[in-house]
């Protein structure tokens, strides 16, 4: 199966602001967020990625188009990789947010999550990787990129972690960071690089990452 590259979109003024952006549209990277999509463009230059995956909301697809244009390949957009919904949060401040009553649920006990109007955390990271197990089978031994969002890649890396949901929370996936998921036939599952802002190294002499190799360097 494929070696997956999990990449948050760059920067924006919400993402400044604390404030949720959800689906709304129009949420566009700053210049900030230019700039660190353009870098991580840069760091994955030498990688031979075979396609590109992007959630359809438009920090994605923006930070997407400058890892596309580096590659020459075309973006496919997946709702299913797409932001939580937060239902009637979205638009407003983390600070307001905090003085609901939910809030305590939202930071100790996320498992029993559903935001008003929204979706429930546990139905976020199951769509999540129903979609990534299927790239994974259409794409055996490809790198595949696939642009999301925070709470969605901690989500899914918590589940190949064997993380509980409630403790997803614990990792830190900065905007434009890339982690990434080697998804093998074998169903030997390894997390190669985790929030990585840096270049990616070559491993193994490969132009790929060998998981074999990685495992070795780790145990």
């Amino acid at each position: 199966m494929a070696y997956i590259l999990l990449v948050r979109h760059g920067e924006n003024e919400w993402v400044k602001e604390h404030r949720l952006a959800g689906w709304i549209e129009g949420v566009h990277l700053n210049e900030n967020g230019r700039e660190q999509a353009r870098q991580t463009a840069a760091h994955l230059a030498h990688l031979p990625l075979t396609h590109i995956y992007s959630s359809p909301l438009e920090r994605c697809r923006e930070t997407a188009e400058f890892i596309a244009q580096s590659h020459q390949l075309p973006i496919q957009f997946l709702p299913e990789i797409g932001e939580v919904r937060y239902g009637d949060w979205e638009g407003q401040k983390i600070a307001e947010l905090a003085k609901e009553p939910l809030w305590q649920v939202v930071q100790h006990f996320p498992s029993r999550l559903e935001f008003p109007a929204g979706e429930t955390l546990r139905g976020v990271q199951s769509r999540a990787v129903e979609v990534l197990e299927k790239l994974g089978r259409a794409h055996p031994e490809q790198m595949v990129v696939v642009c999301s969002h925070a709470d969605l890649i901690k989500l899914v890396l918590a589940h190949y972690l064997g993380v509980h949901i409630d403790l997803f929370q614990r990792i830190v996936i900065s905007p434009a960071s890339v982690s990434i998921v080697h998804l093998p036939a074998n169903g030997r599952i390894y997390i190669l690089r985790l929030n990585d802002d840096g270049p990616i190294k070559k491993m193994g002499g490969e132009e790929k990452p060998d998981a074999p190799e990685v495992v070795a360097e780790n145990e």
